[in-house]
């Protein structure tokens, strides 16, 4: 795993690398590809959510649990896939929502999210890799030790971030967020097991922008093209 970190999160961050998780994590992940399997996304792109957003320009933050675990699918942005792949059910949901909370939005043909990425939308998952075929087989390697830390120093040292966590597993990580300096939106998750039980009707996104324009900041285009 090579460590290919953007300027700002390495001097947030470059403490955790030499820690004991960190160095165990490493092993881990080196002898999952010694014995065969295959891992999401490519090293390259494990650390994609940080690369596109700096944690200087970090507004919102969508937590995610763990990458997508198909061919050709995660880039290291929650919720996200790469174009050319067919849209996952809880992004599409997540459109669907778009469409009825922002005026105008029109349903794009592919799941790439980096647009919102790179206006200051941190898609963190808590867990950044992921054996194919196999969801969640990584969840305990230590990448959660580091996403935690990842959400405590958001809020520790920015101001007026937004936290979206939708679904239990994200909502537990509400402990890690000041909520007297941040706002937490947290909801239904956009899966289509539960969309129907409060995800529809939720409007996070407008809720979002009208919150950043309260704090003066520059509120998101959630238009993908």
């Amino acid at each position: 795993m090579s460590i290919d970190l953007e300027a700002s999160w390495l001097h947030v961050l470059k403490g955790e690398f030499e820690k004991d998780y960190m160095v165990k994590l490493k092993a881990f992940l080196k002898h999952e590809k010694e014995a065969g399997y295959k891992i999401y996304p490519k090293g390259s792109d494990i650390f994609n959510a940080f690369n596109q957003t700096p944690f200087d320009e970090v507004k919102v933050v969508i937590l995610g649990q763990d990458p997508y675990h198909g061919a050709g699918q995660a880039h290291g942005l929650s919720f996200s896939v790469q174009r050319g792949v067919r849209i996952p059910p809880s992004l599409q949901n997540i459109y669907k929502e778009l469409v009825t909370d922002i005026p105008g939005f029109v349903t794009p043909n592919h799941g790439d999210l980096t647009e919102w990425a790179k206006q200051g939308v941190l898609l963190l998952n808590a867990t950044l890799t992921v054996r194919e075929g196999e969801a969640n087989v990584h969840q305990n390697s230590g990448w959660g030790t580091f996403t935690d830390k990842v959400i405590q120093e958001i809020s520790d040292k920015r101001d007026g971030v937004v936290f979206i966590l939708w679904g239990s597993f994200a909502k537990s990580k509400a402990k890690f967020i000041d909520a007297n300096k941040h706002t937490i939106l947290s909801g239904v998750h956009p899966s289509p097991l539960s969309a129907h039980g409060g995800f529809f009707g939720s409007k996070p996104f407008s809720k979002t922008n009208e919150i950043l324009a309260r704090e003066g900041k520059q509120p998101i285009d959630w238009q993908i093209h």
